[in-house]
């Protein structure tokens, strides 16, 4: 494949009438990225278990298995020297949390949580109010190559990971670090209607190729078009990729089937044949002899037997879009009005196996029953760019109206120095009256859930990749501060 067939990535869906890539944060957010802001009141404080609770202690956790057919790239975390994590309270997961606990990281894995550890020699100990996973970020360009930023030509088997430039943007991820955040979604072909393979990275701050947690973390698309009727047309085109990588996968079963009845009916022939062969070989002699008598020339008699079936034509594209089609990867899609939300309901519905994340979902409030009768998960993001809008009121209060109404949500930047501003956004979100707990999932359980990174992050548990955050307070608290972040179970981020 040339160079010229692979697309390099691009940034998350541009806004319709210019194409321009566009930041999500306006001037007035950027000046409260050092401290969450006072202006939401006081969170509610979280309801803890009265005792200590100790968890399961793993004597050696194995990594756990990536789901079949994903390629997996693991950061080497054996360098990685123990660290003992004495925590005031450690938030397992959004609605679980645990008081007077510790955390031993080892390997780069949560190796034990528990009451009154011990520290292995040669550990470091730190100290905490809070502990909690680290943030991921379900939408970013954090990384991806400015250059390809523009690209429309990207198709289903375009990978991001081509247009990730792990040595560039090394003080925004700096920054981001500084808040907590440790990864990543990064999508490429915002240019074009489906945007190809998104990655999940690692926000090394001195990052390289080992950074990347998922080189196919999902595929992406975009509702296009100036009016509603050809918003309402890419969708149906949308959904024909889907349904064509699935008629492609039918046909690779298909092949398999035929292929092996054929070479059962060949092993069987070729059976016969060895049987056959002494009596086949003695008539065979005597036809020569009287072919010779007659003068007439031997023709030998030729074994036919039935072609070998030929297997479908390669199709790059279609081979993506059959693994979307079968779940395997989740698809991304970008919609905001009501018409083209309530199409793209019906006909996710004739595609039960398809897994949906939806994007933007800006008009989502008025249909936000049926978004959560459909299952899908909403990923927020902070700018309408389906109606032009800016960051506002009314886009801060979506999250909280999609989660009153059952739908699960997560939230985005859609930007790559605004990342270090997630938890800001989730903390405005919660002045806006989205649940304090959802909230916390809006960045950590559900993206690591959604693209399937859950048997990995997400949340501190033992096995779990080290990637955590300690706090000196809740972490969406506008006092709370962030005093150490583990990536990989290294010490990266040590702030007074």
């Amino acid at each position: 494949m040339t160079s010229g067939e692979v697309r390099k990535a691009v940034a998350p869906s541009l806004h319709p009438p210019c194409r321009t890539p566009r930041r999500c944060v306006p001037a007035a957010m950027r000046e409260l990225r050092t401290c969450l802001p006072l202006v939401f009141g006081l969170l509610a404080a979280p309801t803890v278990e009265a005792a200590p609770v100790t968890l399961p202690v793993s004597p050696d956790p194995a990594p756990a298995s990536p789901a079949v057919g994903r390629a997996v790239l693991d950061h080497h975390e054996d360098a990685a020297a123990p660290v003992l994590i004495r925590a005031g309270r450690v938030i397992v997961r959004p609605g679980k949390e645990v008081e007077g606990v510790d955390v031993l990281v080892e390997g780069g894995r949560i190796k034990a949580v528990g009451a009154d550890l011990t520290a292995p020699e040669g550990a470091r100990v730190i100290e905490g109010a809070v502990v909690c996973a680290g943030f991921i970020d379900p939408w970013s360009v954090l990384g991806v190559d400015g250059g390809s930023l523009g690209d429309r030509g990207a198709g289903p088997a375009t990978r991001t990971v081509d247009g990730f430039d792990p040595y560039a943007e090394t003080s925004w991820r700096e920054a981001a670090l500084a808040s907590g955040v440790v990864a990543a979604r990064i999508q490429a072909g915002a240019g074009s209607r489906i945007g190809g393979l998104g990655a999940l990275v690692r926000n090394d701050a001195a990052a390289s190729l080992d950074s990347i947690l998922l080189p196919d973390a999902c595929v992406a698309a975009q509702v296009e078009g100036g009016d509603v009727f050809e918003r309402l047309d890419s969708i149906e085109k949308i959904v024909s990729e889907i349904q064509k990588g699935e008629r492609y996968r039918r046909s690779q079963i298909e092949f398999e089937a035929d292929l092996a009845e054929w070479e059962e009916a060949i092993a069987k022939a070729e059976e016969e044949l060895e049987d056959d062969f002494k009596k086949a070989k003695k008539d065979r002699k005597k036809e020569m002899e009287e072919a010779r008598e007659k003068g007439k020339d031997f023709k030998e008699k030729r074994y036919k037997e039935d072609s070998r079936p030929k297997p479908p034509r390669f199709d790059a594209d279609a081979e993506v879009m059959a693994r979307v089609a079968s779940g395997e990867l989740p698809i991304v899609i970008e919609a905001h009005r009501v018409p083209e939300l309530r199409l793209l309901l019906e006909r996710a519905a004739e595609l039960p196996r398809t897994r949906w994340i939806l994007a933007g979902a800006s008009d989502g409030h008025l249909i936000a029953e049926d978004l959560a009768d459909s299952g899908m998960t909403v990923l927020v993001i902070p700018e309408r760019r389906g109606l032009g809008g800016r960051f506002g009121a009314k886009e801060l209060q979506l999250a909280g109206q999609l989660q009153a109404a059952g739908v699960p949500v997560m939230i985005g930047t859609a930007g790559d120095s605004e990342v270090r501003d997630l938890p800001l956004l989730a903390a405005m979100a919660v002045g806006h009256g989205l649940d304090r707990e959802a909230a916390l999932a809006a960045i950590t359980t559900r993206p690591a859930r959604a693209f399937d990174l859950a048997d990995r992050a997400g949340t501190v548990e033992v096995g779990k990749e080290a990637h955590l955050v300690v706090l000196s307070g809740d972490p969406l608290a506008s006092s709370s501060r962030v005093q150490f972040v583990l990536l990989g179970g290294d010490v990266v981020v040590e702030q007074e």
